[in-house]
This record gives structure tokens, C-alpha cells and sequence, in this order.
């Protein structure tokens, strides 16, 4: 089969990295990478064998999909034009600043018939990947997801930035509506917020407890969810994931024994059957472009689509209007 040819527009901190990948993915033929910093995109075109325009704009003759990586606010006009010419469209993640954005983005794709899908690449983590393929029945759901600032991103709060992964996985994994949102934050360095913790009320009586932050002296990115009688505690920063069942056919009877023995600890770990879960040393990103373009070729849905995407930025923005009345600011110097 003739590879699909592809494009990814904006080439920044994140872009670059999906120019690497596409120009050695099998299947796909990177032919040109857009970005306004010309010496950037020259320098990436010329590492890949592509050509470099300044803008999304004239790109879609020729072209079969392209990744949308330039800065949140610009993702709308950006997709636009491929999109409504029915050129497939990954755009990273969040899919949009606000549910308007992303419905526009939405609608774009359907005015040209595009598939449209969205860069949550935290799904293609090999140790999210695996728990979730466990499809335990969630009760309680936690997350803590930090990082340094790095100066990055700062167009959008730590909410559309390091949270929305984690309000992402809530949604994939439970499937549930949120009934209702607590959340508390503040601006530190930013103008933005830097620091933010939700809790979300899942319909069926299910909870989620999110930490994010960009305050962070070094990286965190844990989620752990608690079913009827186990758990899966999953590191992505480590690609861990380790899952803990109660042994079957435990009675509340070897519980109570168990409390009398001298050593209740150790008869407690006797209940458990602990098993730490085989990953694949897969990229995630690499994981990821390959099942978009594999969407692409097979004329498929996207494995995360543009409804995925904005349901995400939909309840990022029920977070940011839970927290408005209780969001502070670090005091400023005179």
C-alpha cells in the first residue's frame, strides 16, 4: 500500500518529537512540517527529508493526515483548513482552550468528512494501557500528577495542562457522567493556575481525588484506582503498575483471627495477592501515531476521538468554574 502521507504543524517541544516519529514510522511518509520560527522548521525539515512552509495553510493538497502540535489557543485555526479538505487531524492534547473552541474544531471535521482525534498519549502509557485493559469496576479513583515549571504550556492553567490526562483516564475508565465537582487551587507563578485539587462525584456514587501541580521540585504522575476488592496503583513516571487482590474466598472469620496472631501484619499480607503487571517497552507517543495512522489507513474512528477530547475540556472547565471562588494568589512583592 502507497504510505500515507503526513505533516505535523508546529514543531516545538512536542512537535519535533512526533516529526521524529512519523519520518521513521513504517507506513508513513513525513513530507512537511509547518512552523512560524523558520529556522526551527528548516532545521527539523532538513533532519527528516521534508519540506517547510510557515503555516497549516496550502498544506492540505497531497495530503492524507497531519498532527496539530502548535500552542492550545492555536489549535482551532490551525486544524482548520485540513480538516474542512478532509485531511485526518491528530491534535494534541488539550483539543481546545474551551468546550466553544473544541465544538468548532468538532464541526470542522464533520464540514469535510475528517477524522478527527485527540493527543491524549497518556492512554498508550504501557503501564495505563495494561490497567486499564484489567476493566476493574472503579469505586474510588486517585491521582497526583506534578511536575517542575518549566516555562511551558503557560498559555493554558496546570488544569488544561497536566490534569486534563488525568480527567481523560477518569472518563475512559469509569464511563460514568460526574454527577459533581469540588475543586481548590492557586496562582503562584503564573497567571494561571499552577496549582489545582478536584474532586469529582461519579454518577453510581464513585469518586475521583486529582492533584495537579507545576510547583513540583521533581515529576510525580501516579493514578491508583480501588475496586470492590482490589486495587491497581499505576506509575507512569516509572512505568510501574502493580495490582492487588484480596485472596478469594477470604472470610471476615480469618479476618478477626488474624488480629489475635502476634504478628497482624504479616497475616494481613497473607489476604493479598499482589502481582506486579508485564509492560512493553513501548514509546507512548510512538504507540500512539501508530494507532492514529492506522485509523487513517483503515478508515476508522480515532482510538481517542474529538468527542473524547471535549468531553475532557468540558469537565476541565467544570474544575476551573468549581474553584473560582476559592482560587488565591501568592501575595507580590511592592
Amino acid at each position: 500500500m502507497a504510505a500515507l502521507r503526513a505533516a505535523v504543524v508546529g514543531v516545538g517541544h512536542l512537535g519535533r518529537h512526533h516529526a521524529r516519529i512519523l519520518a521513521a514510522l513504517e507506513g508513513v511518509q513525513l513530507v512537511a512540517v509547518a512552523d512560524p520560527d523558520e529556522a526551527r522548521g528548516r532545521d527539523i525539515a532538513r533532519t527528516y527529508g521534508c519540506r517547510w512552509v510557515p503555516a497549516a495553510d496550502g498544506l492540505a493538497s497531497g495530503l492524507d493526515c497531519a498532527v496539530i502540535a502548535t500552542p492550545t489557543v492555536q489549535h482551532g485555526a490551525s486544524a482548520a483548513p485540513l480538516l474542512r479538505a478532509g485531511v485526518a487531524c491528530l491534535v494534541e492534547k488539550p483539543l481546545a482552550p474551551d468546550p466553544e473552541a473544541g465544538r468548532a474544531i468538532l464541526a470542522d471535521a464533520a464540514a469535510g468528512r475528517a477524522l478527527l482525534g485527540t493527543g491524549h498519549v497518556e492512554r498508550f502509557n504501557p503501564a495505563i494501557r495494561r490497567a486499564l485493559e484489567l476493566r476493574i469496576e472503579p469505586r474510588f479513583i486517585e491521582a497526583h500528577r506534578l511536575a517542575p515549571y518549566t516555562f511551558r504550556s503557560t498559555d493554558v492553567g496546570v488544569v488544561l495542562d497536566l490534569m486534563i490526562h488525568d480527567l481523560d483516564l477518569v472518563l475512559a475508565w469509569a464511563g460514568k457522567e460526574v454527577e459533581r465537582v469540588d475543586a481548590v487551587g492557586g496562582r503562584v507563578l503564573s497567571d494561571t493556575e499552577d496549582i489545582v485539587s478536584a474532586r469529582l462525584q461519579l454518577r453510581g456514587g464513585a469518586v475521583a481525588n486529582l492533584t495537579a501541580s507545576r510547583l513540583s521540585l521533581k515529576p510525580m504522575r501516579r493514578f491508583r484506582v480501588f475496586g470492590p476488592d482490589c486495587y491497581v496503583s499505576v506509575d507512569s513516571q516509572e512505568r510501574y503498575a502493580l495490582l492487588v487482590r484480596r485472596k478469594p474466598g477470604l472470610s471476615m472469620e480469618q479476618v478477626r483471627a488474624a488480629a489475635r496472631t502476634s504478628d497482624p501484619v504479616a497475616a494481613y499480607k497473607d489476604f493479598l495477592l499482589v502481582e506486579e503487571l508485564t509492560l512493553d517497552d513501548d514509546e507512548p507517543l510512538r504507540a500512539e501515531l501508530r494507532a492514529f495512522t492506522a485509523a487513517v489507513r483503515a478508515g476508522s474512528v480515532a482510538p481517542v476521538t474529538g468527542e473524547d477530547g471535549l468531553a475532557a475540556v468540558e469537565l476541565a472547565h467544570r474544575v476551573l468554574d468549581s474553584m473560582r471562588g476559592s482560587l488565591w494568589e501568592a501575595q507580590k512583592e511592592t
